[in-house]
This record gives structure tokens, C-alpha cells and sequence, in this order.
């Protein structure tokens, strides 16, 4: 009976020690993201049932979190690779050298505009999301609130305090309102007709998130009637049961591109360029459809039930290169306006 219980002691102290030689085998890829939460695992096992032997390590926050992360670390860079931020901030550290160009073996199959017009590009698109209003049906009735149709609806003085949004300098939901709103009504460095509008708009909003998910998830609560957010947390928290209506602003919506993109200073370049291949595939992009209407191949996304059949049609006319090359201008007058509003972490 000893020798039984000798044995089977040896015996898995032998498995994990096979264990601990697998697991220190595994390339380990430090991946900085701003993918939600409930996406990751299936993005993740995803990888990994092409790619076993390469373990992804997360460092999670808001777009504009992680953008300050990586400019601050710039001169001693940690992460390997940047998937799921915003293609809008990929450009912006494409313009300061940080990224390696890396065509990915299904380039070809992303859209024109989904990518990186250089050769190779240094960052190609993964999925859209884009903007829409999580409006409280339950509340807003109880409040005599009429539901509004278009972004200049919202600043009528009876949605005064009912408003939720996210601010762009954390948060990349909160940054593409703001780029579509300047695009839509006229920048002018700041004397346009979008600073005009967000004016008015800043006179009803209750207050600034730093999550772009944040104010959706406030208005599927009941704490205010509305949240400004994006289709996909819109999307699925109607689909849990939250008594909202999605409303997409008949103007035209910002949207900005879930992104990929190598990261200069990665000492496992192989790995990383095995995750871009995955990244950019089908399967992955049928991944990318289960939560988002537009994927950067397209055909690609089933459509969901909440979002309308030409979502696509009513995206703004996004140009990256002004969201990147502006972004410090755009958010410095933002703050300077708007910040008090911001809640506090």
C-alpha cells in the first residue's frame, strides 16, 4: 500500500514537472489591448487552437489609457503587439515610429479601407465598432422624455442631466464622437460648429465616463435615461433584457477601426507575426462577427439583431490621419471646456 501511494506521488510529481517544462517551452507574447473583457478568452482559445505553443499575456484598459501607456513607454517599450485599440491611435504611433509593417497572409482579403494604405502596412483593421445611444425606454416614460432621433436632438433642454458619455481622452468610444461630431458640424480649431454643438450638448450631460461600455451599461440601469456608447454593448445588453431602444442619430455615426498592429522593440517578432496571421484570418474574423456588424473582410459578420442592415452607410467619412494627427489639439480643448463633468476614478 505504500509503495501505491510512493508510486502515484512519483508519478504526479512527474506530470507536473512535464507541466512546468511545457509551459516554460510556450513563447509568452505581452499583447496590450483594449478589447472588452467578455471578449478575450474567445479571441484568445481561438489563437491557440492554431497556435499552441504561444501563450498571450493581456494588459487591458480604456483606447485612450492604453495609448498614453505605450507613448509613455516609447523609448523602453514593453508590449509585443497591439490588437483590439483603435486604429485611429495606431496611427498615431505609426507617425512616431513604434510599429513594425507587417503584411499579415490574409492581407488581401481585408478591405482597402479597413487597413493601412502603406506597403507593408503598419497596422491592418480587425472589426468596426461605432456610436449609438442606449436610451431607457422604462425611464424616459416615467419621465415624460421624448426618445431624441438626431445628435442635434440632444441638446434640447429636456434632456437636461439625462445624458451619460464617455470622454475622449480615455476612453476611444468618446474620442470618435468627437472626431465624427467636428467632421459632421466644422472643427475651425475649435470656433467650428462642432465645438458649438458640443457646447450645447455638455449643458445636458449628467457626466463623463472613462469607459466607453460605462454609459450604456448606466442607461440599461435605469441611472440615467441615456448613454452615448457603441453598437456592440448597446447591442448586448438589449439582448440580456435591459428595457433600451438603440438609437443611431440619423446624421451619421463616428466609428473607428478595432486594430492590429506590431509593436517596434518586441524581441519575439516570429510569434508576434504568427498572432497578425491569425489576427487577419476568417476564422478570427468570424469571431470579430459574433460581437460586431462589420468586419475588415468582408461578408464575413452575421447581422445582429439590434443593429440596422446599412449600419455601414451611416458611418461618417473617417480620415485617420487627421483623428491622429490632431488628437492632442482636439482633446487639450475638450478638456479645457468639458472636464469638470469627468467622474472620478
Amino acid at each position: 500500500m505504500r509503495l501505491s501511494t510512493l508510486s502515484k506521488s512519483l508519478v504526479l510529481t512527474g506530470l507536473l514537472a512535464l507541466a512546468s517544462v511545457a509551459s516554460a517551452q510556450k513563447t509568452q507574447l505581452l499583447v496590450y489591448t483594449a478589447l472588452e473583457t467578455d471578449q478575450l478568452k474567445a479571441y484568445q482559445e481561438g489563437f491557440n487552437k492554431s497556435y499552441p505553443d504561444i501563450e498571450i499575456k493581456w494588459v487591458r484598459d480604456s483606447t485612450g489609457v492604453i495609448t498614453a501607456k505605450l507613448l509613455a513607454e516609447k523609448a523602453n517599450p514593453q508590449a509585443d503587439a497591439v490588437m483590439g485599440v483603435a486604429a485611429s491611435s495606431l496611427a498615431l504611433l505609426d507617425k512616431q515610429g513604434m510599429l513594425i509593417p507587417y503584411a499579415p497572409l490574409n492581407l488581401d482579403a481585408i478591405m482597402s479601407q479597413y487597413r493601412d494604405k502603406k506597403t507593408p502596412p503598419a497596422w491592418f483593421g480587425m472589426d468596426v465598432w461605432g456610436a449609438t445611444v442606449c436610451f431607457n425606454t422604462v425611464e424616459a416614460q416615467k419621465k415624460n422624455i421624448p426618445k431624441p432621433e438626431s445628435w442635434q436632438d440632444l441638446t434640447k433642454p429636456v434632456y437636461k442631466g439625462q445624458i451619460v458619455m464617455p470622454n475622449p481622452a480615455s476612453s476611444g468610444t468618446g474620442y470618435f464622437d468627437v472626431v465624427a461630431w467636428l467632421t459632421l458640424f466644422g472643427d475651425k480649431d475649435g470656433k467650428g460648429g462642432g465645438w458649438k454643438y458640443m457646447d450645447g450638448l455638455h449643458n445636458n450631460i449628467a457626466q463623463y465616463t472613462h469607459s466607453g461600455s460605462k454609459p450604456c451599461n448606466m442607461a440599461a440601469s435605469g441611472e440615467f435615461v441615456m448613454g452615448i456608447s457603441f453598437e456592440y454593448r448597446g447591442n448586448t445588453n438589449k439582448a440580456k433584457g435591459a428595457p433600451i431602444d438603440l438609437i443611431f442619430p440619423k446624421e451619421g455615426l463616428g466609428w473607428d477601426l478595432e486594430a492590429f498592429a506590431i509593436h517596434k522593440g518586441t524581441k519575439k517578432l516570429e510569434a508576434a507575426k504568427k498572432l497578425a496571421d491569425w489576427a487577419s484570418s476568417k476564422d478570427a474574423m468570424l469571431l470579430y462577427g459574433k460581437n460586431f456588424a462589420i468586419t475588415a473582410q468582408p461578408g464575413v459578420a452575421a447581422p445582429l439583431a439590434n443593429v440596422p442592415k446599412d449600419y455601414e452607410a451611416r458611418l461618417v467619412k473617417l480620415d485617420f490621419n487627421y483623428a491622429a494627427e490632431q488628437r492632442e489639439r482636439i482633446l487639450k480643448e475638450w478638456t479645457t471646456r468639458y472636464d469638470g463633468k469627468t467622474e472620478k476614478r
